[in-house]
């Protein structure tokens, strides 16, 4: 995505970017051939529909027209059912099957109309604080103030893949980067993974060059956050942006795509890049267990040049193409040393997020392994291996104590957030730590993404065009 907000504008602006990056929105628009104004309608009213400022039907038929006029076809997720609920109102199973669970079509792929020559590159993700923060909705206040409880809808049906990022054990080392890269074979610059350092005015960074220690830093770790309502899906008219039923991923079908970019307007994390470039050459040998997921639609791995991409959360994983044990696994999280990404089942209470979010001292403790005798006392005790005194005069640590000296040492794990969840997108990605303030700055961080092989475009990009560098919404 690109720059951050003019204060004096913003009260104006339908994206919480902003009115500059709205600006260059349209911009970028222009140059796809598409129809640039009705990209940037579209984006605005599916953030009103998942706000419920309007319905479903009425962002349906308010475009159902003009895109039918411009893409030849209107495949938008709620097009089914709107209309099987019109042709019998009284039949609730003529809906059928959502759209998100239909195949590709490969003809579709001749839709895609040339790239505009002269596009300007990604530019800085833009992230901050949200109006009005409520605790996950499994959480009870008084768990929120214990700094217990999960982070998501733990007895719902079915599989939601998400994660639960722990910001104040972050280092910035940038592993995950890294790995995600090795794994999806992305371009440079167009970063699936992105982690953020940050100054916001009142908690600030050290300096790039001069700081003790690396978690002196504010970070934001930004993956795509495979929101349940998403408003990228809700644009996109072609069935290519879309919510898989199984574990509710959030994924773009690389043979139906025909790079609109209306997704990447539409999307409020700014996490959609389009693919200006081939594939390099890993990416191209990738076999198609890499590619194709269960469905045998292609939503995995580097797309070909003129589509849209992001963080998939890793289909070949959990559909088991990589083995069985790597279901419930991401690159990302595998990779990361100080344990800050914790990627599972937001619906199953024993998965690594909902365990972390459950007792997050005990999970940061359990994680660094402490050589402290009584530390190690404790995580037994809270672990069910060690039986607890009964009460504080007998020798040993009662449960109580033992979840005090870890939270003394670990911190409770009290601040929780989801980013921009006034936007009621519901994402799948649960914050743990310092929510950065309406005008955070990125920074440099301890590690550059020179060092580790990697490209920091996006930041590079807005000290080119010199258009600020928040990250305030």
């Amino acid at each position: 995505m690109s720059d951050a907000p003019d204060d004096a504008t913003d009260d104006d602006a339908f994206h919480p970017l902003g009115e500059t990056a709205e600006a260059e929105f349209e911009a970028m628009l222009e140059e796809t051939e598409y129809d640039a104004e009705l990209g940037m309608e579209m984006a605005k009213d599916a953030m009103r529909l998942t706000k419920g400022e309007i319905t479903e039907e009425e962002f349906y038929d308010r475009y159902h027209e003009d895109v039918l006029e411009e893409f030849g076809e209107d495949e938008r997720p709620m097009a089914d059912r709107i209309e099987a609920a019109r042709e019998e109102p009284d039949d609730p199973g003529a809906v059928g099957e959502l759209l998100s669970t239909i195949g590709g079509d490969e003809s579709r792929r001749k839709m895609m109309k040339k790239m505009g020559a002269g596009a300007s590159a990604v530019g800085l993700g833009a992230f901050g604080a949200s109006k009005s923060p409520d605790p996950p909705s499994s959480v009870t206040q008084e768990e929120e103030d214990d700094g217990h409880g999960g982070g998501g809808d733990a007895e719902a049906e079915g599989t939601q893949w998400g994660m639960a990022l722990d910001l104040e054990v972050c280092d910035g080392c940038l592993s995950c980067v890294v790995a995600c890269n090795a794994e999806h074979n992305w371009n440079q610059g167009a970063n699936w993974m992105y982690i953020l350092a940050y100054d916001d005015g009142l908690v600030e960074s050290p300096e790039a060059e001069d700081y003790e220690s690396t978690r002196d830093f504010n970070y934001l770790i930004r993956p795509c956050q495979h929101c349940t309502d998403a408003p990228c899906e809700k644009v996109c008219p072609t069935t290519a942006r879309h919510t898989r039923d199984d574990g509710g991923l959030v994924l773009t079908d690389y043979d139906v795509c025909i790079g609109c970019r209306y997704c990447q307007v539409a999307c409020p994390y700014g996490v959609n890049y389009f693919k200006w470039d081939d594939p390099n050459e890993t990416a191209q040998e990738m076999d198609a267990d890499m590619r194709f997921d269960k469905r045998d639609r292609w939503v995995a791995g580097a797309g070909p040049r003129g589509v849209m991409e992001k963080c998939v959360f890793d289909p070949p994983r959990q559909d088991g193409q990589m083995g069985e044990d790597m279901v419930g696994t991401t690159a990302c999280e595998e990779a990361c040393p100080p344990g800050a990404i914790q990627f599972g089942d937001m619906h199953d209470p024993e998965s690594d997020p909902q365990q972390y979010l459950e007792n997050v001292a005990l999970a940061r403790a359990q994680e660094h392994d402490p050589e402290d005798e009584e530390l190690q006392d404790a995580i037994a005790i809270l672990e069910g291996e060690e039986e607890p005194a009964e009460d504080e005069d007998d020798d040993g640590l009662t449960e109580d104590e033992a979840q005090d000296l870890l939270e003394d040492e670990y911190g409770d794990g009290t601040g929780r957030f989801k980013l921009l969840e006034e936007y009621n997108t519901n994402p799948n990605v649960t914050y743990i730590g310092n929510e950065p303030g309406p005008h955070a700055e990125q920074v440099p961080g301890p590690v550059a993404y020179d060092d580790v092989g990697m490209t920091d475009v996006r930041k590079d990009e807005l000290d080119e065009k010199t258009v600020g560098g928040e990250l305030g919404l």
